[in-house]
């Protein structure tokens, strides 16, 4: 199952393993099952500190759970974490960790966390349906995985959604990850560890925000923890000075990147291992990282005087200056049915949800880069694939236009404008359209929707403070990345500056930390 490669590398991490246990699989005749058996001996091939039985009991097969043998009774004791499918692909990594922390590697997550995960009350049940293909899902399962295993209360089963068909369609589940607590919905979409602690446990924010107000005024507060804020806050910390970025998640926009190719010195990478990268290149400094803060208002101070920004914790942060780097997010359509079906067949993420809708019939709304790489990734997944411009050509790079009419499922129709996305209250069903130069309306029938029109920056808690916006929104910087309003700074796709790159922003990032510092010397 595994190449020679991916076992010397595997073989390596598993010597971390010092607590043994036993991976028990629940198996039938299939192929998939077959497989799971390879992947499974290949493993227990690799260490003597784990053992594979084949007498699992559990309904969905194929699935394996991780159990620990009892330390005074010798039987199997659960740690909760069970796979249902074969976590190759990006949960992959998922497996790997699991294994670790089961025998007994320590995670990342903190004393305090870990204390925080120990001290939830009640039994959860957890099931997760990730998909092969979706970078978002692997943070789920992981966090889930990790509570499962430091508490005995909760349970977690990872389920290949592409796998239990069934399960999909029973739940109507239309988007992944989506994650279920004791039977009923919990949420959709990436979260992390702290964001699923935080849902779990509802003190918790409380006590965050409380913490928060007591931190002393910082030289220079990163609002958004993106490519721009990042490397601002690595600048900002390099000058000695305190430095603090508080993020509604970390790495932002980022994290919902696939392929990453223009990032220079950087041939190929993902979004997640980029975010994963740019926090552990902040973490070497001394910066107070501040996760699952959203900025609800700017409160700016006189000249000489702090800055203030409120979150909707309840928290609040006083700094000589500020960057403002809260990023951009998907643009959506507007139109009627594109709310009420998001998640029912509306999707944002191509490569997360794309294989939930194999052999189905999808839409592909803009024609840019995003619309036309969306469309060719959906082509090699689904039945058809139908893509929707409003101009009468598409925007996309010439070789990306090329590849797209060279496949047979893919319908390209230009000069239309969305009107409305139709469902039967349940899930979508269809598109209607308006051909622009006849006034024609049509119809699509359909069961997905992929928006793909570009970015909307996030200043809307900026709206009532006197920074000044351009007519799309954006932040008005000058050449040091100052704002309107003396010692607040701004960067990345927040700002006026153009072309949206990360290249670009963490450019941007650099230049706002240091005109920060350079502010601060001189007043």
């Amino acid at each position: 199952m595994l190449d020679d490669n991916l076992k010397t590398q595997l073989k390596a991490y598993l010597e971390k393993v010092t607590q043994p246990f036993e991976i028990v699989a629940s198996l039938d005749d299939g192929a998939k099952s077959k497989e799971l058996h390879g992947l499974l001996t290949d493993i227990v091939g690799l260490t003597d500190k784990i053992t594979l039985k084949l007498d699992g009991q559990d309904a969905r097969r194929p699935s394996f759970a991780l159990n620990r043998p009892g330390e005074e009774t010798g039987q199997s004791q659960e740690t909760g974490v069970v796979f249902a499918g074969l976590p190759m692909g990006h949960e992959f990594t998922s497996l790997v960790l699991a294994l670790l922390q089961v025998g007994g590697h320590p995670p990342k997550a903190s004393d305090e966390v870990i204390e925080q995960i120990k001290g939830l009350e009640g039994d959860l049940r957890f099931e997760t349906y990730f998909s092969l293909s979706c970078q978002n899902c692997p943070d789920v399962v992981q966090a889930l995985n990790l509570m499962a295993i430091f508490n005995p209360g909760i349970h977690h089963v990872a389920i290949d959604g592409a796998l239990f068909k069934d399960e999909v369609e029973a739940r109507e589940i239309m988007s992944v990850p989506s994650v279920y607590l004791n039977g009923e919905p919990f949420d959709q979409g990436r979260m992390s560890l702290e964001q699923i602690l935080a849902k779990v446990d509802t003190g918790a924010a409380e006590r965050e925000a409380a913490k928060l107000n007591d931190r002393p005024v910082f030289d220079t507060l990163m609002i958004g923890g993106g490519p721009a804020g990042a490397a601002a806050a690595v600048y900002a910390a390099r000058k000695g000075i305190r430095t603090g970025v508080a993020a509604e998640r970390f790495g932002g926009q980022v994290l919902d990147t696939m392929g990453i190719e223009n990032l220079i010195s950087v041939p190929r990478t993902e979004g997640p291992k980029l975010a994963a990268a740019l926090e552990e290149h902040v973490k070497e400094y001394e910066v107070d990282i501040m996760n699952l803060q959203r900025a609800v208002k700017l409160v700016p101070g006189q000249p000489g005087d702090e800055h203030e920004v409120q979150f909707e914790s309840g928290a609040s942060l006083k700094s000589k200056t500020l960057v403002l780097a809260t990023g951009a997010r998907w643009r959506e359509t507007g139109v009627p049915g594109e709310a009420e079906y998001r998640n029912k067949g509306v999707a944002y993420c191509p490569h997360c949800d794309g294989p939930l809708f194999k052999g189905k019939r999808v839409a592909v709304i803009g024609g840019g880069n995003s619309g036309v790489e969306a469309a060719i990734d959906l082509a090699g997944i689904v039945g058809h694939v139908t893509l929707i411009e409003f101009m009468d050509e598409m925007r996309a790079d010439a070789v990306l236009q090329k590849k797209l009419r060279s496949l047979p499922n893919v319908e390209i129709i230009l000069g239309a404008r969305t009107t409305e996305m139709n469902g039967d209250g349940k899930r979508i069903n269809g598109l209607t359209y308006e051909e622009r130069a006849s006034g024609e309306i049509r119809k699509v029938e359909l069961e997905g929707v992929f928006v793909q029109i570009g970015l909307v920056p996030n200043t809307e808690w900026l709206q009532d403070s006197p920074i000044e916006l351009s007519e799309r929104g954006e932040i008005v910087v000058d050449a040091h990345g100052m704002t309107s309003v003396p010692g607040i700074f701004a960067a990345g796709d927040v700002t006026t500056v153009p072309y949206k790159q990360i290249v670009i922003a963490m450019g941007e990032g650099s230049k706002a930390a240091l005109g920060a510092f350079d502010y601060i010397i001189r007043h």
